[in-house]
């Protein structure tokens, strides 16, 4: 079986994937190479690098990606690219990814509450109340 049929969202967990972009790395001794600089920079470009597939055009536009077969492959090879480094740079600095993602949620629930915030794009916005 490949790794694509062996993956998928609803039976892989975080801890697999984190394994895959580490044994990768590790079989090209690549650890020398992967500081958090090197690896913070690296997701910097891939995420450039996605958002060329989206420059110049509308914001219509960029929800019809999904019926470009060509184009959305496209875009989810650098999603993937970005969430190697990401993983990456999660492996460099022993982080708990799910601790820091669950930890920033709560973080983010308290400072936009949805009464505050529901349809409305952040303190921003003109119609957003302010705190």
């Amino acid at each position: 079986m490949s790794d694509q049929q062996a993956h998928r969202d609803d039976s892989t967990t975080l801890l697999e994937l984190r394994n895959v972009v580490g044994q990768f790395v590790k079989e090209r001794d690549w650890n020398q190479f992967h500081s958090p600089k090197n690896l913070s920079m690296a997701l910097a470009i891939e995420v450039a690098e996605l958002m060329e597939h989206f420059q110049w055009i509308s914001i219509d536009e960029s929800r019809q990606v999904t019926a470009n077969s060509e184009k959305l492959t496209a875009i989810a090879e650098e999603i993937a690219d970005v969430f190697c480094y990401t993983l990456a740079l999660v492996n460099e600095l022993n982080l708990d990814l799910s601790a820091a993602l669950s930890k920033k949620m709560d973080r983010n629930r308290a400072k936009y509450p949805v009464k505050d915030f529901r349809g409305r794009f952040g303190h921003d916005d003109p119609n957003a109340v302010s705190n």
